[in-house]
């Protein structure tokens, strides 16, 4: 079973940034000059994501390194932090006894309108889930926060009967919402922000921004349908 509303272990946590973390100066960073004045300040420079996928892939390939593994990339926010997962998966594979075969296949979701999460998640695309029965499945999400967008999806995928699932996720936010879900492997525990960049986007926009950021009440006004 994916996830656990228990409390986690320490790598299912992540690294933990606090409420009271002021951030870092945009001055101190290269960013899309067309962002400029929409962005509060970065949350996680692109530099420590990427360190931190790395270890993630090791603690992957330490649990499930010697079965054959499907990944599911949620779109659109998820496609960067699942290609540098799993260009780090192979790395691990090609240079260990540890040999993997890894397929990916991508399915689209939609739970955000503007900043708000919509009550229902929609899936509007991907491959029939079927094709996931008897598979070992890792979950790639870019994002959970209530909880309730993947506890939907993982019941749509369960009764197809997988051999097992994981749930990597890149974010998992603090929020008074959460129903207590936790991703197996999470990259970074962050206060209920809501951020923007390394494909996570505002209506679309800022998924070319390579950090983490907070966007500011100008950049939602600018950019809301």
């Amino acid at each position: 079973m994916a996830g656990s509303s228990e409390e986690a272990p320490d790598f299912g946590r992540g690294v933990v940034i606090m409420d009271d973390w002021p951030g870092y100066d945009l001055n101190l960073f290269t960013y899309p000059q067309h962002y400029y004045g929409d962005l509060e300040y970065v949350l996680i420079p692109h530099g420590i994501i990427v360190d931190r996928i790395e270890r993630l892939a090791k603690d992957i390939m330490k649990d499930i390194g010697y079965s054959d593994i499907m990944v599911l990339c949620v779109l659109k926010g998820g496609y960067k932090f699942c290609a540098d997962l799993v260009e780090h998966l192979k790395n691990i594979s090609r240079n260990s006894d540890r040999c993997i075969s890894m397929k990916v296949d991508f399915i689209r979701l939609k739970s955000y309108r503007n900043d708000q999460s919509m009550e229902e998640m929609q899936i509007i695309g991907g491959d029939d889930l079927s094709t996931l029965a008897g598979k070992n499945v890792l979950i790639v999400e870019d994002v959970v926060g209530t909880g309730r967008t993947m506890r939907a999806l993982l019941s749509s995928i369960e009764k197809y009967k997988p051999n097992m699932i994981k749930v990597a996720s890149l974010l998992v936010k603090r929020t008074p919402r959460s129903d207590g879900f936790r991703p197996d492997y999470a990259g970074f525990e962050i206060p209920n922000l809501f951020v923007v960049g390394y494909a996570l986007d505002y209506n679309e926009y800022f998924r070319d921004l390579n950090h983490i950021c907070v966007i500011n009440e100008h950049g939602k006004e600018k950019y809301r349908v």
